[in-house]
């Protein structure tokens, strides 16, 4: 029996939605999550208004579908390229490394997606609130475990407290966002990744598995 044919209309609408979120994650990094309307979208991008609000529905699910499309950006930019690299010290510096590129780069146009919306709803309720603590919550994990797994392997003290170590990795690197992308300028990634690469000297039991300059 010949294969199904794909339904047109299906595919169109993916397409549509995919384009509607890849512009939705660029405003929301520079304007917030509450500077997406489905209206605006749709002029933007010249299409059919009623087209758009079928795909979405409210503001929103709108809002929840950015959050995951930028997720995934999230995970290609950083986490995929992290994954790549062989447990242990070196694969803690390439998560720093790639974090630091990823802002730097400015994948989204307002730097970290995630440090601007996540300011934007942090004292608030729902499920927008909710999607976003979750996707902090997994990157934290996230750091933790690639620490963790470098104390494991002995290339950290095994008295390293991975929890407070992982603090202070994220803080280097937000930080390095915030000046950025307040300023327009770059010189807070390379005072990031030499405060990232000095702490993990400091827990290192071997230092000659880091670089020695970023």
């Amino acid at each position: 029996m010949a294969g199904a044919r794909p339904d047109g209309r299906v595919e169109r609408g993916n397409q549509t939605r995919q384009l509607v979120l890849e512009r939705a994650v660029q405003v929301a990094s520079t304007e917030g999550l509450e500077g997406l309307s489905l209206g605006r979208l749709a002029t933007e991008l010249k299409l059919s208004k009623s087209g758009v609000f079928a795909l979405f529905g409210s503001k929103e699910e709108l809002q929840l579908a950015t959050v995951r499309a930028a997720v995934m950006v999230f995970v290609e930019h950083v986490l995929t390229p992290t994954r790549a690299a062989v447990p242990g010290l070196g694969r803690v510096w390439r998560m720093c490394e790639s974090w630091l590129s990823y802002s730097s780069r400015r994948v989204f146009v307002g730097g970290c997606f995630f440090y601007s919306t996540i300011a934007e709803f942090d004292s608030r309720d729902g499920k927008v609130h909710d999607a976003l603590a979750s996707s902090q919550t997994g990157w934290v994990t996230f750091v933790e475990e690639t620490i963790d797994e470098a104390r494991v392997r002995g290339e950290l003290a095994e008295d390293t407290d991975v929890s407070q170590l992982a603090f202070e990795l994220i803080a280097f690197m937000e930080l390095a966002n915030a000046e950025s992308v307040l300023h327009s300028n770059t010189p807070g990634y390379t005072k990031a990744a030499r405060a990232i690469l000095a702490r993990l000297r400091l827990a290192a039991t071997d230092v000659s598995l880091l670089p020695s300059a970023p």
